[in-house]
């Protein structure tokens, strides 16, 4: 979905409502190449023009395939979640406000808006960085394998801790000759 921005003027009265279904997998998947697959993107929004801002609020509901982080098995993620955006001409941004923090205003370079830019940045940002099929994330035991195993910080900690409480094997005459000067 794009639009002009000279085709957007005619929506000043009242918001623009769009409703489309779109194929952005081929995309996706070039500019990440861990996505396995892609449904069909479901986008419903609103887009309110005015001469301060374009503003944009649409709910995007799909699945995504990506690999576990922790066994490479495909997960299908499904994603719903809304996002709100604000772009803005160079012009209407030297004569904004400082209602809108700098940050959440995306400065548009071209006389138009492409919504699918959008839609995909927000799906490679709604991807968790941890992913883990059913079996994972219900089993007690993480994975090991030859000298060598996952652990979670809590336990890493706590090994740690005895470690240091242990004596080293080979210091324990030392520790012998301290224990002798304390009993005379």
């Amino acid at each position: 979905m794009k639009w002009s921005l000279l085709e957007l003027r005619k929506y000043q009265e009242a918001p623009l409502a769009f409703s489309e279904t779109l194929d952005l997998k081929q995309n996706l998947i070039k500019r990440d190449g861990s996505i396995l697959d892609l449904e069909p993107v479901v986008v419903e929004g609103i887009l309110t023009v005015d001469k301060a801002a374009y503003i944009i609020h649409y709910r995007v509901q799909t699945s995504i395939t990506i690999p576990s982080t922790r066994s490479l098995e495909p997960v299908v993620l499904p994603m719903d979640f809304t996002v709100d955006e604000v772009f803005m001409t160079p012009e209407q941004y030297n004569r904004r406000e400082d209602l809108i923090p700098e940050e959440e205003i995306i400065i548009l370079d071209k006389d138009s808006i492409d919504l699918d830019e959008s839609i995909e940045d927000n799906l490679l940002l709604a991807i968790p960085t941890r992913v883990l099929t059913e079996a994972e994330e219900h089993a007690d035991k993480l994975p090991e394998g030859d000298g060598w195993q996952v652990m979670s910080e809590e336990d890493y900690l706590l090994q740690q801790e005895q470690a240091a409480d242990q004596l080293d094997p080979r210091l324990a005459k030392l520790s012998e000759l301290f224990s002798d000067d304390d009993s005379k």
